[in-house]
């Protein structure tokens, strides 16, 4: 497990960043700490021990680069980093045997209006308020148009709800409500269909007041093939203070507030969500201990829409190792969010420390940034397909690439941190602004001559990366190096940015990289870089193609631009330091380069002005 110190210093980074989590009133968890090993996951994550394949990638000729970078960098579904994500935080209350129960045992509670009845014991009946006082195994169906369902049992043993069929509806509080238990499962039988209503405007001020249509103080957990539909019409739809898990089953949760809640973690194992939310769409928000307040997603199907909050909202880890997730906030990507510290947070995917994807196919259309830490965010597979009005990725301390298919089609700048290693992946950045912006968001750039030094970093050791930006295409505000991958950059036509941007050096040792932009700012690599590169001034307009050939003709690489350019740096294994080469743009005249040498004015140090957290 991490050292807590580290924890506790990316905490206190974390709750200094203005409006990146909205404080709601909670209530504390259960008194009773239960550590249940979560055997199906353990026994995976034994099978599943692996470590990311970083690789680099070849040169092309291509007008655009072509890699098997992914395939290379391919691990499977649960990569090693998430396996350590997840190791440091508390297990899972659920294992499987805990849907296991005879049949012979079900009491069957009938829902009929304002009354109820049941068949055994365990049941308490007050009119429209059916209470279960013991654990055991119940089966619930019929309706109640207003009244709730109870659990309010201290004995030790697990309490199963089948639902089969039942539609309560609530006037003043929760339509059902879990004051006590030990762990609590609500089991949707198969082909079931049932609803749950809670009142309109009821009380939740007071300290451990429930405050959602399905709530609970114990440890919870939803299973089965059947579907449930949840109206949260005062506060969340879903919300436990222990740990919630979605084992399985068709769930659709309308909410005022936040949609699915579970304060120590929310699990998702398979199933079909749907969350539809005027909060958070699915949130964990135990602050108080670094092993909680974390999600971790598997598998399913998971759409949510949240207008006025985050998609997901961690205090602590995100970790997805699988899933299809479909994620729109605040209307989409249309504009940029507020720079007010009173606006509402509006990210796609937002974790307090780490987060990490591994696998599962991820489309996020938001407001704010689209996956954002406020420590570190690490990609080691799966597909996102990103579009924002601020960053498409964003981490305050470190974002790495180690696989996978990163799309960003509309974003202010493309990826952020203040250390950027791009280690292997497909990425395909537009942005209006800065395309990958190495930047602590201090807006210093490492500028010895300016008196200040920024540690910001951007390493790119392999990948197959395609930036279009509207300011600089690669941006450091500190050093950058560049070993490997195949890197084409379509940077600004403004003279204000330029394709390539440094605050320190610039050092270019291995990979194949293309950047076209503006002549106002543009920079060469350091002369000392152990791989040869080419600088020339060139006209050239969108969608002519620029050719580098040596002197006797033979054609090295060629490139169509993607918008008006006046300048281009090119750097591969096949560039000898000091030799000469002809660059033409669409078959016209060659200029001769010399390797190493710049051509026209360079400036560099340019700083990326960090957006609005």
């Amino acid at each position: 497990m991490a050292e807590e110190t580290g924890r506790a210093r990316r905490r206190g980074h974390a709750d200094r960043l203005r409006r990146d989590h909205r404080v709601q009133p909670h209530h504390d968890r259960h008194n009773e700490e239960r550590i249940i090993m979560n055997l199906s996951w353990q026994k995976r994550l034994a099978a599943l021990a692996v470590a990311a394949t970083l690789t680099g990638c070849g040169a092309t000729t291509a007008s655009s680069p072509t890699t098997t970078a992914s395939a290379q960098a391919a691990a499977t579904s649960v990569s090693s980093s998430a396996q350590s994500v997840l190791a440091d935080n508390k297990d899972s209350h659920y294992k499987a045997s805990d849907l296991d129960y005879e049949a012979s045992s079900v009491v069957t509670v009938t829902l009929s209006g304002s009354s109820a009845s049941a068949s055994g014991p365990g049941v308490g009946i007050d009119g429209s308020t059916v209470t279960i006082t013991e654990p055991g195994t119940y089966k619930v169906s019929g309706q109640l148009t207003d009244g709730r369902l109870v659990v309010n049992s201290t004995a030790s043993g697990e309490t199963r709800i089948i639902l089969d069929g039942a539609d309560i509806t609530s006037s003043s509080g929760p339509a059902i409500d879990i004051q006590a238990a030990d762990e609590v499962n609500v089991i949707l039988a198969d082909g079931s269909q049932n609803t749950l209503t809670d009142g309109s405007g009821y009380d939740t001020s007071a300290d451990g007041a429930a405050n959602a249509a399905l709530y609970s103080r114990a440890d919870l957990t939803i299973a089965g093939t059947g579907s449930l539909s949840v109206d949260g019409r005062t506060n969340d739809g879903i919300a436990s203070t222990d740990g919630l898990v979605i084992v399985s089953g068709t769930i659709r949760v309308q909410a005022i507030d936040d949609g699915i809640r579970g304060k120590d973690y929310v699990i998702v194992e398979d199933g079909t969500i749907n969350v539809t939310s005027g909060g958070d769409g699915i949130k964990s928000d135990n602050s108080q201990d670094s092993t909680r307040g974390y999600v971790d997603i598997e598998n399913g199907t998971i759409a949510v829409n949240a207008t006025a909050g985050d998609g997901v909202d961690v205090t602590s880890d995100f970790v997805q190792t699988g899933a299809s997730l479909t994620i729109t906030t605040a209307g989409g990507s249309s504009s940029r969010p507020s720079d007010s510290t009173d606006a509402a947070s509006t990210k796609g995917i937002k974790a307090g420390a780490q987060l990490v994807i591994s696998d599962g196919t991820d489309t996020i259309t938001s407001s704010d940034d689209a996956v954002h830490s406020n420590d570190t965010v690490q990609i080691d597979g799966g597909t996102l397909k990103l579009s924002t009005g601020d960053d498409a990725i964003h981490a305050d301390n470190a974002l790495t690439t180690n696989g996978g298919t990163i799309d960003v089609t509309a974003s202010y700048e493309g990826l952020e941190s203040n250390a950027i290693t791009l280690n292997a992946a497909t990425i395909n950045i537009t942005s209006s602004d800065d395309g990958i912006n190495a930047s602590d968001g201090s807006g210093e750039a490492d500028d010895p001559g300016a008196g200040s030094a920024s540690n910001s970093t951007m390493v790119i050791t392999g990948g197959a990366i395609t930036v279009d930006a509207g300011g600089d295409g690669l941006d450091s505000n500190g050093a950058m190096t560049i070993s490997g991958g195949t890197i084409v950059v379509n940077g600004p036509t403004d003279s204000g940015n330029g394709a390539l941007d440094t605050g320190g050096t610039l050092r270019i040792s291995g990979g194949t990289l293309f950047a076209a932009g503006s002549s106002g700012m543009a920079e060469s690599p350091d002369t000392d870089s152990s791989q040869a590169w080419l600088q020339s001034e060139l006209t050239a307009s969108a969608g002519q193609s620029v050719t580098i050939s040596t002197t006797d003709g033979t054609q090295i690489a060629s490139y169509t631009v993607a918008k008006a350019t006046g300048n281009i740096v090119f750097s591969s294994s096949a560039i000898s330091a000091g030799s000469s080469y002809l660059v033409s743009v669409n078959g016209g005249s060659a200029t001769t380069v010399t390797a190493n040498q710049s051509t026209g004015t360079t400036m560099g140090g340019a700083m990326g002005a960090p957006g609005p957290r």
